[in-house]
């Protein structure tokens, strides 16, 4: 088993952690990271484009001209595509572009990105993270006491005063473990994360 260091908010060691083998210390799949990484970006992606169809634009009910006898070719609407104003062929619509992933491959790519953090030497474990007040100045010094500039921070439970006191500090991001994200992870180059939510991580995971 892999063995941290455990830190105050003061930026002292105060202890040890094992960390469990199945989770944190997994040989790296890239291509279920690569996967993980394309399934968030896809699922975040709008898809929004859109233009009308011949029967989606308004107006064009009725028959320019007669059929025969005016020299011009048969039209049957103004909103046809080669008239200006009328609709487009094959438009684009809003789509979808989100796919899923199973469990497994997720778990597995999940337990790949966290057992990197631990081999970069980017995993950060706390014995708590608690703030008595939402005061974004506790929270840097927070940061500047483990050296940090930026990071991912992990909670193990519903913090309001860390999460509020975290939200206009850039290059920082406040999650539960419960919605832990692969791209986040690589996103951000140090895991702060608590003893406690180790834990949960580990029984999540396991």
């Amino acid at each position: 088993m892999a063995e941290v260091s455990v830190f105050n908010m003061q930026g002292n060691e105060v202890g040890k952690i094992e960390l469990s083998d199945s989770v944190f210390g997994v040989e790296a799949n890239e291509h279920l990271i690569k996967m993980a990484v394309v399934q968030h970006l896809a699922a975040v992606r709008q898809g929004t484009q859109k233009a009308k169809t011949r029967g989606e634009v308004s107006g064009g009910g009725k028959k320019p001209w007669r059929q025969k006898g005016t020299g011009h070719a048969r039209q049957g609407s103004t909103r046809s595509p080669q008239w200006t104003g009328g609709g487009v062929v094959f438009a684009p619509v809003p789509r979808d572009y989100s796919f899923k992933l199973n469990k497994k491959e997720k778990a597995a790519a999940m337990k790949s990105v966290l057992s990197e953090k631990v081999r970069d030497s980017k995993l950060v474990v706390l014995d708590e993270f608690k703030l008595d007040e939402i005061k974004t100045k506790k929270f840097t010094e927070v940061l500047k006491n483990l050296n940090l500039d930026k990071a991912y921070v992990v909670l193990d439970g519903d913090n309001d005063n860390v999460v509020l006191s975290a939200r206009n500090v850039e290059g920082v991001k406040t999650v539960p473990y419960t919605t832990l994200s692969v791209y986040d992870i690589l996103k951000y180059d140090a895991f702060v994360t608590t003893k406690a939510a180790i834990q949960a991580i580990e029984e999540v995971y396991a």
